[in-house]
């Protein structure tokens, strides 16, 4: 319960800065579509095509860097896709605006507000707390594969020898091919045994 309460206050008001600062974008860019011809359901349906494009951009993202999927380029996809999203997002908003620069600065909050937003819960989710070590009980790890196990340690072993270091868990999870976790627990095993 207090993890859920203490989950809620830390995630709470990025939740709500982004569920205000996309709906304010949201309507700059509806209002804007509406005055260029795309009136009734389909300002709506361009509001909601950029704003949904930059959250799935900015969790593409995420994905990327979790799965550590090399970058090809100078400039990732899902950063393009981000990057081209927050533009047309800016542009309608700036559209809407005064012809003044508190106008623009005002107009351009939302959208600011939006990406920063979205990038606070993609770093929060990128790099999760720590686990609350009182809350863990290692009786109920599952036991791991006793020859997973051992090739580990035979890929352990050999980076050692070939690097004069010990292997790290994110190299371990890419020779494997395995999830973080796995990787982890794995590693937790070979130092253990």
């Amino acid at each position: 319960m207090r993890r859920c309460a203490s989950r809620l206050l830390d995630t709470g008001p990025v939740i709500v800065l982004a569920v205000i600062a996309g709906a304010g974008s949201f309507t700059h860019i509806r209002d804007t579509a509406s005055q260029h011809g795309q009136t009734g359901w389909m300002s709506w349906a361009v509001a909601v095509c950029i704003d949904l494009t930059c959250v799935m951009a900015a969790r593409e993202r995420q994905r990327d860097r979790k799965l550590g999927r090399p970058r090809r380029g100078r400039v990732s996809w899902p950063v393009l896709v981000l990057t081209g999203g927050i533009a047309l997002s800016l542009a309608a908003n700036l559209a809407q605006a005064d012809p003044t620069v508190w106008g623009w600065i005002t107009a351009a909050t939302p959208p600011a507000a939006f990406i920063t937003a979205v990038s606070m819960l993609e770093r929060r989710a990128a790099n999760p707390p720590p686990p609350d070590p009182v809350a863990q009980e290692p009786e109920n790890e599952p036991a791991l594969a006793p020859a997973l196990v051992a090739y580990a340690r035979r890929i352990a072993d050999d980076h050692q020898a070939k690097h004069g270091k010990p292997i790290t868990s994110d190299a371990l999870r890419t020779h494997l091919g395995v999830s973080h976790q796995l990787a982890t627990d794995l590693m937790r095993t070979l130092r253990t045994t």
